[in-house]
């Protein structure tokens, strides 16, 4: 599977554009601010029904404009698919595959699976744990359905719950019965999504040593390990005991929304020990696991994104990553750069076809 062609229309700096693409590299060149990034920002858009980088979709609409059209068609065995995304200003989001809307835009998740890394991901590390269950999250549900209902339907109940023990506390009352209900409908979903994050990491280790070392010529060893409440109790034990502290603080204090990655380098956290190239090639070679870890679970390779990840990183590093993503293990790759000269040097070493377009 891989996108064939792709049209904007007034989608952040692009008026109007119009791109074929190869099946296997494409990469653009250009200065800063030309827009490298958001033509990969509308290929992730079309995947994932959202922006990368901004999750308000009237924000990504040209300066002056009324709306924005993404359309791409993609080669999906030996069929094209056609896949349109239209925002309006003050208008529900278009969505459509093949001229037909999707009732829901969770329908479409997992229809083309994608990977992108860029110098965003830097939140994984830097960030709060929120950071790193959206990522989670996004790996996840990009393989299994079940798992992004049980995500959607437990940030409900857990929102409505909150909103009781707040209003609990204003009005100064408690229903047991009340708070129950949302009680309840967190368990189900909270047990089966703490199963599969601890499932999906326990795979996932493995195959993101095996890039980190890859990448780093095997200089440095990583860890990663999945922190959660419900390791050591069951969410119903969990939120029984914790209820006159959830009425004081007037929020639920347990559950899988509290749960997180332990990132480290050695036996020191990332966050704190590793330099900007550590920290970098911890990102990519867990972005790259997260490549890896969908492609064996479904009947496609994703497509992979990979916005200026040359910044920060030797030679050696850069090289080993061109090497590693320009094998047939890994499908259709977008790649975003200031320099030409850089991409056409590393690229024609591989030996592989690859597309240059000049911003």
């Amino acid at each position: 599977m891989y996108l064939k062609f792709l049209s904007l229309l007034n989608f952040k700096n692009f008026s109007q554009a119009e791109y074929d693409f190869s099946s296997r590299i494409n990469c653009f060149a250009g200065n800063n601010g030309v827009g490298k990034t958001n033509l990969l920002d509308s290929i992730h858009y079309l995947s994932l029904c959202k922006s990368f980088f901004n999750p308000v979709d009237s924000q990504n609409i040209r300066h002056g404009e009324d709306m924005f059209v993404i359309q791409g068609r993609y080669l999906r065995d030996g069929e094209e698919e056609a896949i349109y995304c239209g925002v309006k200003r003050n208008a529900k989001k278009q969505f459509r595959r093949n001229r037909k809307d999707y009732q829901k835009l969770s329908d479409h998740i997992g229809l083309i699976p994608l990977v992108m890394i860029s110098p965003g991901d830097s939140v994984l590390i830097t960030g709060g744990s929120d950071e790193r269950r959206k990522f989670m999250n996004g790996v996840i549900s990009q393989y299994d359905r079940q798992y992004l209902e049980d995500v959607i339907n437990f940030n409900h109940a857990l929102t409505q719950r909150n909103v009781l023990l707040k209003d609990f506390a204003r009005k100064r009352y408690f229903d047991r019965d009340s708070l129950d209900i949302w009680t309840d409908q967190m368990t189900g979903p909270g047990k089966r999504i703490h199963e599969s994050r601890r499932s999906f990491i326990e795979k996932m280790i493995p195959v993101f040593r095996h890039f980190y070392e890859h990448v780093s010529l095997g200089l440095e060893e990583v860890s990663l390990r999945y922190d959660s409440q419900l390791h050591d109790a069951g969410l119903e034990d969990l939120m029984e005991a914790a209820i006159e502290k959830d009425r004081i603080l007037q929020y639920t204090t347990c559950g899988i929304h509290k749960d997180d990655l332990d990132l480290a380098l050695g036996e020191h956290s990332i966050k704190k020990n590793g330099s900007q190239g550590q920290q970098k090639t911890y990102l990519i070679a867990l972005k790259l696991a997260q490549f890896a870890f969908i492609r064996d679970l479904s009947s496609f390779h994703p497509i992979l994104l990979l916005d200026d990840i040359f910044d920060k990183l030797d030679k050696s590093r850069v090289e080993q990553i061109i090497s590693l993503v320009s094998e047939n293990n890994f499908g259709q790759i977008f790649i975003t750069d200031t320099s030409s000269e850089r991409l056409n040097t590393i690229l024609k070493d591989t030996g592989r076809e690859f597309k240059l377009f000049h911003l």
